[in-house]
């Protein structure tokens, strides 16, 4: 028998999140990979599902990864939260697990980035995702968001959400924006308008996790 890894899109804030399909390959697995441990067990538990759990991610030494794949044959790898690979850990083990003849099988679900898209209202044809943006070298981020023709998303943290969209205010003039907040949490909250539109609806609520979501300029 081939061996196999599955990877297993998680939760992105409401349990209900987590396909069937993932529930039953989590069911069916001898060993699953998490990122943390801790979070994954949370959602196990809710489950009920009992596998072996071990942390495994991009810091994880390439042998780690190797003799973890010797010792098992149907196994699964989960982020905390979402799509791994996707703004995620993920891509190291995927990476080295196909490069020793393991049988990759995606197991699909939330991703933030693709929910925020989804009601975004903005066309998804074609979009540049940047991830989270980094405390360095923003400027020539923020230059390539204002010449982008095509919808940009990116992520963004509580603690830095209201600094980055006055910086970016200068950028993007007037264009729409969308920002989602806690998406498929209880305080889900999706805001519109222009970058200073969108600031005064978010400057009293930066707790939780952020997408920024605007249009691009051939579609403005």
């Amino acid at each position: 028998m081939q061996k196999e890894l599955y990877i297993i899109a998680s939760p992105i804030g409401n349990l209900g999140d987590i396909s069937l399909r993932a529930l039953e390959v989590l069911k069916s697995i001898d060993i699953l990979f998490c990122e943390d441990t801790r979070v994954t067990r949370k959602l196990l538990d809710h489950y009920e599902i009992k596998v072996k759990t071990i942390s495994l991610h991009q810091h994880s030494s390439d042998e780690k990864i190797i003799k973890l794949l010797n010792e098992n044959k149907k196994m699964g790898y989960i982020t905390d939260a979402g799509t791994p690979g996707i703004s995620d850990p993920g891509n190291k083990v995927v990476q080295i697990v196909s490069e020793q003849n393991v049988q990759v099988i995606p197991i699909p679900g939330a991703c933030a980035v693709i929910s925020g898209l989804s009601v975004s209202g903005m066309p998804t044809d074609k979009f540049l995702f940047l991830g989270f943006i980094p405390h360095k070298g923003k400027t020539k981020i923020f230059n390539q968001i204002k010449d982008s023709k095509i919808t940009t998303a990116f992520y963004e943290s509580p603690h830095r959400i209201l600094k980055t969209l006055e910086e970016l205010k200068s950028f993007v003039d007037d264009r729409q924006i969308v920002v989602c907040r806690e998406l498929t949490k209880k305080f889900e909250s999706i805001y519109r308008g222009t970058v200073s539109e969108v600031i005064e609806q978010v400057k009293d609520k930066q707790k939780g996790e952020f997408v920024v979501i605007i249009r691009g300029t051939s579609n403005s």
